[in-house]
């Protein structure tokens, strides 16, 4: 694995036959911790769509943990998936399923097939993110952030080189919001890369990172002063 965890050079994103960003390039080393700030409508998530290849990379180059967007297979997404932790705003935790049977449906479809050391790992991913006594609850007995740090649990299970997370806070109260953020700071300093949409500036200022801003169509780096 290289340090560098994702480049694009030139870099257009459609929507269909819409053009929404272009001329993007830019480079993301291992560790880094980096924000995508923007208004909405903006293109933040089809940006962050585009890396995790549900919109095609149709336009320029790009890779991401080592997978070339640009002549990536439907075949090869799956396991692009597995090396990238993804994180949503409403969290799609499955409702019918309590949080342990959540995370073990996703190591059984990522290959697991052992489950004693599914178990372990279920276990220290939960631990990681404050949940550790969590795993026999269902999502509906669980507050918003309970539920997104449930998610970033998830996102963990196998162990990614880059998280997305998209607006992880988006749906969430100004102070749960900052917990959910410590546990992305812990994760990064922890040595793994981060990648987060937000438009919530007071978590930037609190926690400042590397910012790019989505205006006018294009991705460009921004000071945090000028935010």
């Amino acid at each position: 694995m290289s340090e560098t965890i994702l480049k694009l050079e030139d870099v257009a994103v459609f929507q269909k036959e819409n053009l929404i960003l272009k001329d993007i390039s830019l480079e993301v080393k291992k560790g880094e911790f980096v924000y995508v700030i923007g208004k909405t409508g903006s293109g933040k998530s089809s940006f962050m769509k585009t890396l995790y290849a549900d919109i095609p990379l149709r336009q320029g180059t790009g890779s991401i943990v080592d997978f070339d967007l640009k002549n990536l297979q439907e075949k090869e997404i799956p396991f692009l998936r597995r090396k990238l932790g993804i994180v949503f705003q409403d969290f799609k935790l499955l409702p019918d399923r309590n949080v342990n049977n959540n995370l073990r449906f996703v190591l059984k479809a990522t290959g697991w097939t052992d489950l004693g050391k599914m178990d372990t790992k279920i276990e220290e991913v939960l631990d990681k993110v404050g949940m550790k006594t969590k795993g026999f609850k269902y999502p509906h007995e669980l507050s918003g952030g309970e539920q997104q740090r449930i998610a970033i649990a998830r996102a963990l299970l196998n162990d990614p080189e880059l998280i997305l997370a998209d607006e992880p806070t988006g749906n969430l109260d100004p102070q749960t919001s900052v917990e959910v953020m410590k546990v992305l700071q812990d994760i990064n300093q922890n040595g793994r890369t981060i990648i987060m949409a937000t438009h919530d500036y007071a978590l930037i200022l609190k926690y400042p990172h590397k910012t790019l801003k989505c205006d006018g169509s294009k991705v460009f780096e921004v000071i945090q002063k000028a935010i």
